[in-house]
């Protein structure tokens, strides 16, 4: 078997409606509805599923909580125009830029947080 790439993953939040405005406002992330009125945060060709804490789908994780994802996300947009972004909707930012290794390379990151504490990690390639 081999795995050829992601195609959602699930996020435990506090409070759906917050994460939804969040992700969508911050991240340009659209807001979708699927089955019998779940949400989810879709962008590029993945989405990530969102559980409300104490009302999990099942299946689910083990010990889900809010607070404990720490996701990169990668994006063609300079991050000085990110920073821009982020400053004008109030947004910490938590460190960088700084250098890392992503799944493909080098890549310049920042770091924020999100309405549970999670930790986002915004990079660029190194081309």
């Amino acid at each position: 078997m081999k795995v050829d790439r992601l195609d959602h993953l699930v996020l435990t939040v506090k409070e759906i409606t917050a994460t939804c405005e969040f992700y969508n406002r911050v991240l340009g992330m659209e807001v979708i509805t699927f089955g019998e009125g779940r949400k989810a945060l879709q962008f590029g060709k993945q989405k990530i599923n969102l559980h409300e804490a104490g009302k999990e789908f099942e299946p689910k994780a083990k010990h889900p909580i809010p607070g404990s994802a720490d996701l990169c996300l990668i994006t063609e947009v300079s991050l000085d125009d990110v920073i821009g972004h982020l400053v004008s909707c109030q947004i910490p930012i938590e460190d960088g830029p700084v250098s890392r290794t992503g799944a493909m390379g080098p890549i310049t990151s920042i770091y924020i947080r999100d309405p549970d504490e999670n930790l986002i990690e915004i990079a660029n390639e190194i081309k």
